[in-house]
């Protein structure tokens, strides 16, 4: 875990040793003494990056949400081929991005970091949560006016959904499935998309 000299880049080296810890302790379980071990320098020369642990969490959860918003346009791809494949695209991103980074995934959203305290934090994650919002309202589009729902509540149940799965199953809090979480996801997806008329019964 030693990284010696950094370079000039110790702020980065911090967010790399905070993501280590993350891995082997989980967001709440290290100190900011301990990323200093991790990253070879003394407590005091974090206090020049970080005004504090939640402080390098936000910068881990803001590198995150940097990540994942830029996963989540591409899979989203301006609504192409179709409102509807664009739309199931975004969710496959969100397991996705949920199995590749899983240390910012929870410096993210199992931290308990609230973004309105942080600018940046909250100025990327509205971002991704944009792409998603994008992505349902061209889904709604085909829906009569009188019982289309707002875009930004189908963003939210299926962030909820996804949620759900990678928290339960990708991540293994709900204990064994026989079910790979892809088919989780997009099994759930497809039953509330029924149920909204934006899918045929018998897809």
């Amino acid at each position: 875990m030693k990284r010696g000299y950094h370079h000039g880049n110790l702020r980065q080296a911090l967010v790399e040793a905070a993501l280590e810890l993350i891995a082997e302790k989980g967001p709440q379980g290290f100190t900011l003494s301990e990323a200093a071990k991790a990253a070879d320098v003394t407590p005091a020369a974090v206090y020049r990056h970080f005004a504090g642990r939640d402080d390098l969490l936000a910068e881990v959860a803001r590198q995150g949400f940097d990540i994942f918003a830029a996963l989540l346009e591409y899979a989203y791809d301006e609504g192409r081929p179709s409102a509807l494949a664009a739309f199931e695209a975004t969710g496959r991103a969100y397991l996705a991005f949920a199995r590749k980074y899983p240390g910012h995934y929870q410096a993210m959203f199992e931290s308990g970091l609230q973004p309105g305290k942080h600018p940046d934090l909250a100025s990327v994650s509205g971002k991704a949560r944009a792409t998603l919002d994008r992505a349902a309202e061209g889904l709604v589009r085909g829906l009569p006016e009188g019982r289309r729902p707002p875009g930004s509540m189908i963003s939210a149940h299926v962030w909820a959904i996804s949620h759900g799965v990678v928290e339960l199953f990708l991540r293994g809090n709900g204990g064994p499935q026989p079910w790979p979480p892809e088919d989780l996801l997009e099994t759930g997806i497809g039953i509330y998309l029924r149920g909204l008329g934006l899918l045929s019964p018998d897809r």
